[in-house]
């Protein structure tokens, strides 16, 4: 013990300047690669494809490139090549002794995309993507053909390995090619690209802008045996969403007789929408919406527009045939079975995080709204047969869920009367469990400014003292002994165990509230470990969330916005409070000391927050982060999983770090 104490303090006497490690040029990103595309995985590696395409495809939105071909080749690598401008090869004015393109693809934050003066619309703005695809190949090379002269610069993992050369003239070439294979010593041997994959993604483009057509080459040999996918292909999409949506949804038969679409431009040239939108008779709903070509699976300021476009014009063309019932229809029952497709081109769109999944600019949501609705009420005059037909389909829906909603009240009076609620539940007023939420947070403090900051109608709070005690290595009489236990089981009206009875339920949405730090993570997982071992139901039938508090608040002359991250906040002062002189930066220490007010408009308000749902698969996970080898697939037993890491066997616990302890990047001691 000596020893390790001895340690301790060499490594704490050495701590000085020169401890400092600073990262230059590209080196962050292949130090820190989960920061720039989420990871090290598949869905990682064809990210790096995505970042490519996506910069093609701006090319072909801004009117200057028609095609653009995508190689898949033998020896892993891929190849993309647009006919649009060229990247400039001329000397940068700021880099002396550089050419613009050097300084593009071995520099953070460059490109054209930042002042809207070379694109009015693009899918990266961030200037971070064909610069960081650099860093993590193991080579690349690039050929730019531009005023009639062919350039071409190699790179090795972020740095040149040759000058700028100059090919000789070319008369029929322009445009750039980029060929890049993705580096082993940040992916691992086994992970390489799917054919499969980059197919959807280059038919998805396509359907995407109308106006483009996409070359597809693959080599033979990488072509699994029975597949679909041919070595050449062209994709080119005349009516765009609408030719996508009509391939989705195949023979289905659908409640309307067509297809409702539209390509409308914004007013003020602030950008353009494409949609395409049906309902089938079977299957359940979808809604897929996009920004600038780039998916956006958390949907947005988009998705909202569309949402409450579709619902005014139902209810407004209900009011008109009077259908009185349309009065209870919802955007949920709307969307039920509804299958759309949303496309939206903006200048300077503002997404959330890097891999841009959620579109965050608040403008879009009314730009959206008034362009669609005055389509769709066009849609619905011309055809009352189809346009009847829809609203009564969707009256079912609302029928139905009110149907669902009644016998949850039921439910929930009677368990309400048998349980006496633990004194220290803060519970909200309303009746039945529909949009109901109950937050559980740590401590008294952080209790009282959630009481402060919720909504009394749907909104309930329970403070628990303390770090819950952990259920897999306890006794059931210590289960049942435990008040903090008991007093969470009481308040969800459910039971546990086998007793558990997921109609009890008195709570739509249970949300873990915890501080953003080590202790806060620690009682989360206490938490989602109870649930899981006692009301497993709660997770698989979507109920158990995990709220996302900030974790600093800037301002600089009236103008304040919120970090949920480092690298947020980081980006932040790069963007909103760039160039501002005094800028107040404080991070949140807990919850208990966040006011009332600002607690309610980053965490607790469900028009502004952002949650995370706690899922689990079946059975068992797929997941490569325990294999020993990059990309891997190994199937893991969650039961098992929970047993090892929260169990009494410490020697499980131990194996398990010493396992993978070498796969933590950021740890907080």
């Amino acid at each position: 013990m000596s020893d390790l104490l001895n340690n301790k303090l060499k490594i704490s006497d050495n701590y000085d300047a020169s401890q400092i490690e600073v990262l230059e040029g590209l080196e962050p990103v292949r130090k820190r690669p989960g920061m720039y595309i989420g990871g090290t995985d598949e869905r990682a590696y064809h990210h790096l494809a995505s970042e490519i395409l996506d910069n093609s495809m701006d090319e072909a939105v801004a009117g200057h490139a028609s095609w653009i071909d995508i190689s898949v080749n033998a020896d892993g690598s891929l190849t993309i090549t647009d006919n649009g401008r060229g990247i400039p090869v001329d000397e940068h004015p700021k880099y002396k002794g550089k050419s613009a393109l050097e300084v593009i693809m071995t520099t953070l934050h460059s490109g054209g995309k930042f002042s809207g003066k070379a694109y009015a619309t693009s899918g990266g703005l961030h200037g971070v993507g064909i610069s960081v695809v650099n860093a993590l190949s193991d080579w690349m090379w690039i050929e730019v053909a531009r005023d009639s002269q062919l350039y071409k610069q190699e790179y090795s993992r972020g740095k040149i390995t040759t000058d700028l050369q100059s090919l000789g003239s070319t008369s029929n070439r322009r445009g750039t090619k980029v060929c890049f294979h993705p580096d082993p010593e940040i992916f691992g041997e086994t992970l390489a690209f799917k054919p499969a994959r980059l197919y959807k993604l280059a038919r998805s483009k396509a359907y995407l802008y109308r106006g483009v057509e996409i070359r597809w080459h693959c080599d033979p040999s990488l072509i699994e045996e029975g597949s679909e996918i041919l070595a050449e292909d062209k994709f080119s999409f005349p009516n765009g969403l609408a030719d996508y949506l009509s391939s989705v949804i195949g023979n289905r038969k659908t409640v309307t007789d067509s297809i409702c679409s539209g390509f409308l431009s914004f007013p003020n040239d602030e950008g353009r929408v494409e949609f395409a939108m049906t309902w089938p008779e079977t299957g359940e709903g979808f809604i897929s919406s996009y920004c600038n070509t780039i998916p956006t699976p958390q949907g947005g300021s988009h998705e909202s527009g569309l949402r409450s476009a579709i619902l005014r014009s139902l209810k407004a063309y209900g009011e008109m045939v009077g259908e009185k019932k349309a009065s209870i229809i919802t955007a949920d029952d709307m969307l039920q079975n509804g299958a759309i497709l949303l496309s939206v081109f903006i200048r300077d769109p503002q997404f959330q995080g890097q891999t841009k999944e959620k579109l965050a600019t608040a403008s879009a949501t009314k730009l959206v709204d008034n362009a669609i609705k005055d389509h769709f009420d066009l849609w619905l005059s011309s055809n009352p047969a189809a346009s009847t037909a829809l609203l009564q389909s969707i009256i079912e829906n609302a029928e139905e869920r009110l149907s669902k909603r009644e016998d949850r009240i039921m439910s929930r009076k009677s368990a309400t009367q048998r349980l006496r609620l633990p004194g220290k539940l803060a519970d909200c007023s309303q009746t039945d469990a529909d949009d109901t939420e109950l937050f559980i947070v740590e401590g008294d403090s952080a209790g009282g400014s959630a009481k402060q900051a919720r909504d009394r109608k749907t909104q309930a709070i329970l403070p628990l003292r303390g770090k819950i005690l952990n259920v897999v290595s306890a006794t059931k009489d210590k289960i049942r002994a435990n008040q903090e236990i008991q007093d969470l089981i009481q308040a969800l009206g459910t039971g546990s165990g086998k007793e558990f009875n997921i109609a009890k339920l008195r709570y739509e949405r249970i949300i873990i509230m915890t501080d953003a730090d080590v202790d806060g993570a620690h009682i989360a997982s206490l938490l989602i470990t109870f649930f899981y071992t006692q009301m497993r139901p709660l997770i698989t039938e979507g109920h158990l969330y995990l709220a996302q508090p900030p974790l600093y608040r800037l301002s600089s002359g009236g103008v304040s916005a919120y970090a949920m991250t480092d690298i947020h906040r980081e980006e932040l002062l790069e963007t909103t409070f760039k160039g501002k002189k005094k800028i107040d930066v404080s991070r949140f220490k807990g919850l208990g000391e966040m006011p009332a007010k600002q607690l309610k408009e980053t965490t607790m308000d469900p028009s502004l927050r952002t949650l995370l749902r706690v899922t689990l698969p079946d059975a068992t996970m797929v997941a490569n982060v325990f294999s020993e080898d990059a990309g891997e697939e190994t199937t893991v037993d969650v039961d098992q999983l929970v047993e090892d890491l929260m169990g009494k066997n410490a020697e499980a616990r131990f194996n398990f770090i010493q396992d993978n302890a070498d796969r933590v990047e950021d740890l907080d001691i």
